[in-house]
């Protein structure tokens, strides 16, 4: 008899929460419209695979046949695109700061002389490294255009001084550099950031989405309501609300994993299936982390504030902007606190590896033992539901 009441009682909460969800547009935008307009945002934003045509400028204060070579050189890199030529190095500095460009070539005025009596030159290169991957990929450009000019006199010097060609380049370049990329040979932007990025977006959705419907409960005066729909019982309550919020954002991750690995064609080592599972562990585990948090102190103002918070380091606790170990101790003991972090470490291990599950059980259980957190605190969130009055004043 007890099992059919607590059926019913779920079945009606669940039945209220659709309810609620069908007559507020704001359900749509942030269940629908907003998931699925950022799988078609992230899957194309990195279309073209590598970063090209990065505007830099050159400020030549030779100009000269000589210097107009070079800057033909570097314009050929495909990574550059030279949009502007600049005599006045504060402009070019202005420019860069701005984000107008990304840096700047400074060609000496006696670069020509210099190089034509065989004298030391500098060429001097300046870059933006605020943004890592564009730094990186122009510093990476620069050295690739000026490692012939600077190779190219010892060379030539070399071949005077008799030294036969095999041997000058030997002298060079003593130790054969030969590279081989695992997972992504041609160094594709979209195969190892657009997913990753799509996850840490959609989860921010998924953390300020759970607060917002039990702030917006309390705050609306609905939420004795909603606990008298669940015959008091507050474990029932919290089941019944978040279940269709799960299907949904799961429903949706399904989507999102066949769009991305299939019709991007993302490669990856592993079966969807456990993608799939583990997006599911994901959501429930980022919705247990929203109760826990706005049950601590449940204010819609501030839990919204801490909410965007909590995503935006799930942005670079997860390790896809900096790498984790290289982090302070203290900054890499926080990161295990977002479930972001540990979906990010399985994700790796089974698209770039599948290496199995004995690399990445330790992320399971964390993400499986944040089912706990509610059951913490929901004896806390029925007291604030039952006696809201006296947190009224903080909204």
């Amino acid at each position: 008899m007890t099992n059919r009441k607590e059926d019913s009682a779920l079945i009606a909460v669940m039945k209220r929460e659709a309810d609620r969800m069908i007559s507020r547009p704001f359900y749509y935008m942030v269940c629908l419209m907003l998931p699925l307009f950022s799988i078609l945002f992230m899957g194309t934003i990195f279309n073209n695979g590598q970063m090209d045509d990065i505007p830099i400028a050159v400020v030549d204060l030779n100009n000269t046949s000589l210097s107009r070579e070079l800057i033909r050189n570097v314009d050929a890199v495909p990574t550059f695109k030279v949009a502007c030529k600049l005599s006045d190095q504060a402009e070019a500095r202005l420019q860069t700061q701005e984000k107008k460009i990304y840096g700047y070539l400074v060609i000496p005025e006696n670069y020509d002389d210099r190089v034509n009596d065989d004298k030391k030159v500098s060429v001097c290169f300046y870059y933006h490294y605020a943004l890592l991957s564009v730094g990186g990929e122009v510093l990476s450009g620069f050295q690739k255009v000026l490692e012939p000019l600077v190779l190219g006199p010892v060379y030539e010097e070399a071949l005077e001084l008799g030294m036969y060609e095999n041997e000058a380049e030997s002298f060079l370049m003593p130790a054969d550099q030969k590279y081989f990329l695992l997972f992504n040979p041609d160094l594709n932007y979209a195969i190892y950031l657009s997913n990753p990025f799509y996850v840490v977006f959609f989860q921010i959705l998924i953390l300020i989405t759970s607060l917002y419907i039990l702030g917006i409960e309390l705050k609306q005066g609905t939420a004795k309501q909603w606990l008298a729909t669940a015959k008091g019982n507050i474990y029932i309550a919290i089941l019944g609300k978040y279940l269709p919020y799960t299907v949904i954002y799961w429903i949706i991750s399904l989507f999102s994993n066949y769009v991305m690995f299939y019709l991007f064609k993302i490669p990856h080592s592993c079966s969807l299936t456990s993608l799939n599972i583990t997006f599911l562990f994901l959501i429930v585990a980022t919705q247990c982390l929203s109760i826990f948090v706005y049950s601590l102190f449940p204010v819609m103002g501030i839990i919204i504030s801490v909410a965007s918070m909590l995503g935006s380091l799930g942005a670079t606790l997860s390790g896809l902007t900096f790498p984790v170990p290289q982090m302070y101790k203290a900054v890499q003991m926080l990161s295990w606190i977002l479930p972001v972090r540990h979906f990010t470490l399985i994700y790796m291990n089974l698209v770039y590896g599948n290496s199995g599950y004995r690399y990445s059980w330790e992320n399971y259980l964390f993400l499986a033992a944040c089912l706990l957190l509610p059951l913490l605190t929901a004896g806390k969130l029925k007291r604030a539901i039952e006696d809201y009055k006296k947190f009224e004043k903080y909204e």
